[in-house]
């Protein structure tokens, strides 16, 4: 970050003396800010002469109109150390293996020869049914290289949530594997397989991967093929021929959570999404030549494409596939100390259960290597904090980010060069020209509102798939406040110039009118312990909405009247009288999204007596249950 400031500086021509300063810069001046980013960087490709066309509009605005890269060229770099690991991959605690950069690059020109005698090439699907494994990195790095679109899901996904999915985008191979291992437990994916194969009508091959079985059995199966035998042919292939195509060329599709409606394909390109990955770790984050970048996702969540860009600084990747609870909890902390990670992602959710779980993860393992912690998924809240500084370590940044499969990385986020204030994500990102508006579209200090940006960035969406004349693109992001991009978190910037998040808009709470984000109760009610985690919903009642609470309790807990007492005080003496909900009620488990997120809505319409569009989004969709009818909800 210093270095960057320091050339920033001499590109500007203004002094630039601390992160404000150059964050104010980034977003007077994009032209210049975005040029140097791919500059600084050293991005594999032709830039061209033009920076940004039409920059006053949003949508609308281009960026690097003239330019040519491909993102997979970039993260397979030659002028990194071939010998150096490229992946390390635990599959929880019964697979474990490693692959060189040499190795990795070698995979992925069998794998595009393979690709390509597929037919596959610029504009043509390429889908994955994968676990965050190394086969997934490499099927993505071949298509990419071939200017094909990757789409990913994991194979927890049912099989209505996979059609709803690829079912839009069409792929023509599908990459698949067998079966995981989920805490323990083998799953077998090759029924569900043939089933999701069968409906796609484009498909021309399934490349089955084993993993739970050495050779798993593809008879019977349309276009099935299993990887050694997909690849057999092509094994002497030992170069890639990268496709430059333009900026925007589409790379990948990821899905909205589809909680109240099919999932949206969200579109991105490649030069946005590699130009805000790079600003992202290496200035963010300080990810450098050989650190160790961890990031606990799935291939169902935007976090699995943030954390293969690290290739392209120089840093190996840590994955894992699992459950990140198998040893109680401490399977993703003994990866830390094992393989010297640098960098530890997580969700707020799992640094919370560990709280929860009576773990010192910092006194039972060495976690020197580790110089940052990342979280998203959900808000933070300020006891994590607390825990983290405590119970993991004292010297680290704790980065807290928010943004999403929306623009494929973060709005607001950490840096390095800036102090960690309990409860507070660090900063606006750099080029993100990051603001809170209230209700009139003014913006707003140390109050509640609306996130937006308020200037084009290099990785909006491309666009939507199936959105011809940009209708719900336009919709999904620039109908509240014409021209300028609102995300649809409740938010506020600090008097630090921090942001914080209240969750999300459209599950705000408005119990006689009054806004309240559902993070300020979760964060209240779970200080109890026990309580082990909550959601908040508004009802329709009598011409207004009141507060109702679900609490999940630990175990053997009685909810009782005294309880409900401690629960409504806490956040009484915390929050506002408000706040306190008019009913709270008991369950044995909270639904939520495959990536670990609150479903407030989902929760919402089941209450009032509402279908729920589309459960096969959920993790745990039979949780939905004991939601309804519930006579409680009926009564004064």
């Amino acid at each position: 970050m210093h270095r960057f400031a320091r050339e920033a500086e001499r590109v500007s021509g203004r002094p630039l003396t601390d992160y404000a300063s150059l964050w104010q810069w980034s977003i007077d001046d994009p032209e210049r800010f975005w040029g140097l980013v791919w500059s600084f960087f050293g991005v594999v490709g032709d830039p061209g002469q033009r920076v940004l066309l039409d920059g006053n509009r949003m949508p609308g605005a281009r960026w690097f109109p003239d330019a040519r890269l491909n993102l997979a060229e970039n993260l397979l770099r030659e002028d990194i150390d071939p010998q150096s690991d490229a992946v390390v991959f635990w599959g929880e605690d019964k697979v474990r293996r490693r692959v060189s950069r040499a190795e990795l690059r070698r995979q992925v020109a069998i794998t595009a020869a393979a690709l390509r005698a597929q037919g596959v090439g610029p504009g043509v699907c390429v889908a994955a049914f994968m676990p965050n494994m190394p086969e997934t990195l490499v099927a993505m790095l071949a298509a990419v290289s071939l200017g094909a679109i990757f789409t990913s899901t994991s194979p927890d996904f049912g099989i209505q949530g996979v059609l709803d999915r690829f079912g839009q985008t069409r792929p023509v191979v599908l990459f698949a594997v067998d079966g995981y291992w989920y805490n323990g437990k083998r799953i077998d994916c090759l029924d569900k397989l043939a089933d999701i194969a069968r409906q796609l009508p484009d498909l021309r091959r399934v490349v089955v991967v084993p993993y739970v079985d050495a050779a798993p059995p593809t008879q019977g199966m349309a276009h099935a093929q299993l990887l050694g035998d997909f690849l057999a042919p092509f094994t002497g292939v030992t170069t890639i021929d990268f496709a430059r195509l333009p900026f925007d060329q589409p790379v990948y599709v990821l899905y909205s959570s589809g909680t109240t409606g099919v999932p949206k394909g969200i579109v991105h390109g490649a030069g946005g999404t590699l130009l805000q990955h790079l600003k992202e770790q290496q200035l963010h984050c300080d990810v450098q030549p050989g650190d160790r970048y961890f990031y606990f996702t799935t291939c169902g969540w935007t976090m699995w494409n943030i954390l293969v860009s690290a290739l392209a600084s120089g840093a190996t990747l840590l994955m894992y596939d699992g459950s990140p609870f198998v040893d109680g909890g401490r399977i993703l902390f003994r990866l830390a100390e094992e393989e010297r990670m640098t960098h530890f992602g997580t969700s707020a959710k799992f640094i919370d259960a560990v709280a929860k779980a009576g773990l010192e993860p910092g006194i039972e393992f060495n976690l020197d290597s580790i110089r940052v912690i990342l979280s998203t998924g959900s808000p933070l809240v300020p006891e994590s904090y607390d825990f983290v500084y405590r119970s993991i370590k004292t010297d680290v940044q704790l980065s807290s980010m928010s943004g999403g499969t929306d623009i494929c990385s973060a709005f607001v986020i950490g840096s390095p060069t800036l102090r960690v204030w309990r409860g507070e994500i660090q900063c606006r990102g750099l080029g993100m020209a990051v603001d809170v508006f209230d209700d009139a579209g003014r913006p707003i200090r140390e109050a509640k509102g609306e996130l937006v940006c308020t200037q084009p960035f290099p990785c909006m969406p491309v666009g939507f798939w199936n959105d011809a004349d940009g209708s719900r693109y336009h919709a999904a992001y620039f109908s509240r406040f014409p021209g300028v991009w609102c995300h649809g978190d409740f938010s506020e910037i600090t008097r630090h110039d921090g942001i914080v998040i209240y969750g999300r808009s459209d599950a705000v709470l408005n119990p006689g009118g009054v806004r309240i984000g559902t993070a300020e109760i979760y964060r209240q009610v779970e200080k109890l312990p026990d309580v082990v985690e909550s959601i908040a919903v508004g009802q329709e009642w009598n011409g207004d909405v009141r507060v109702v609470l679900f609490v999940r309790l630990r175990e053997g807990v009685s909810f009782d009247e005294a309880l409900q007492g401690s629960i409504r005080e806490v956040i009484r003496a915390n929050a506002t009288p408000r706040h306190v909900p008019a009913k709270i009620l008991p369950v044995t488990d909270i639904p939520r999204t495959k990536s670990g997120k609150l479903v407030e809505l989902a929760v919402r319409e089941v209450i009032h007596g509402r279908p729920v569009k589309n459960v096969e989004a959920l993790a745990n969709a039979e949780a939905l249950e004991q939601f309804r009818n519930r006579p409680e909800l009926a009564e004064s």
